[in-house]
């Protein structure tokens, strides 16, 4: 008779948190800070198939770190919640809170529930009619929610990438000077040695929420207007974006992000 191997309830929460957080940082990093025209959202990401932030709703916006396939799994959910919560009721019931309590909710039922958890690490943010009353929910892998201070970072070494942000960032800035600030931070880890790293705009993915804008507020700064905001940091130029639930973002992968 084969013997039945017992692991407490404590080993087995254990596992599953060390299974997540090292999938989350072997994944590239990605920041998000409130700035004086909106919130910006800034990933390394070298594939411009598979989007690590994106759109939710009017006002609300979307950025990972982790499993593809999960997180975006998790996005599309949000899209059809919120669509459904504005057409039931109304567009301003719709709401990052809300949503950041309906990820966290479905994270938890699945690490506690699921032999293998999500891993992932994901921000929801909803841009205010000021910086002081900009969203940025932190949701992890075990379902935890935390309310963050205007700025944060996801993946890989988030904690030193936290810091240089902590040091540099403020809520007046203009959006150059925000998108220099985060690439300073995203490039201040990872390079020979420990030394700073220059990421070159083609391994961005930069995307705001629009404080002066009615309605979608999400854009993504692609291209010549990404390479300005780099180099001289000028205003950006808009690129239109395909709506939230549209097939630019189609699951298409499965491994960690890169």
């Amino acid at each position: 008779m084969a013997m039945q191997f017992y692991a407490s309830p404590e080993q087995i929460m254990r596992d599953r948190s060390e299974l997540a957080r090292k999938g989350i940082a072997r994944g590239r990093s990605a920041v998000v800070l409130s700035y004086t025209g909106g919130v910006l959202f800034v990933a390394e990401n070298l594939s411009s198939a598979l989007h690590k932030v994106g759109e939710i709703y009017d006002r609300i916006g979307f950025a990972a770190v982790g499993r593809y396939n999960e997180f975006e799994n998790l996005r599309r959910a949000g899209v059809r919640m919120a669509d459904l919560n504005g057409l039931s009721y109304d567009r301003r019931d719709v709401t990052g809170r809300a949503l950041a309590n309906a990820f966290a909710q479905t994270l938890g039922a699945i690490f506690t529930e699921q032999s293998k958890p999500f891993e992932v690490e994901i921000c929801v943010a909803q841009v205010g009619v000021t910086a002081a009353e900009d969203e940025l929910y932190r949701l992890t892998y075990d379902g935890s929610v935390n309310d963050e201070p205007g700025r944060m970072a996801m993946g890989g070494q988030a904690e030193a990438i936290a810091g240089v942000l902590k040091s540099n960032h403020r809520p007046d800035m203009s959006l150059g000077d925000a998108v220099k600030v985060a690439v300073q931070a995203l490039g201040s880890v990872g390079g020979e040695g420990g030394a700073a790293r220059t990421i070159a705009a083609d391994q961005l993915e930069v995307a705001i929420l629009d404080r002066g804008r009615a309605g979608r507020t999400f854009r993504r700064v692609t291209g010549a207007a990404l390479t300005a905001l780099l180099d001289d940091g000028e205003p950006v130029v808009e690129s239109a974006d395909t709506p939230a639930g549209s097939a630019d973002s189609a699951d298409t992968a499965e491994g960690s992000d890169s």
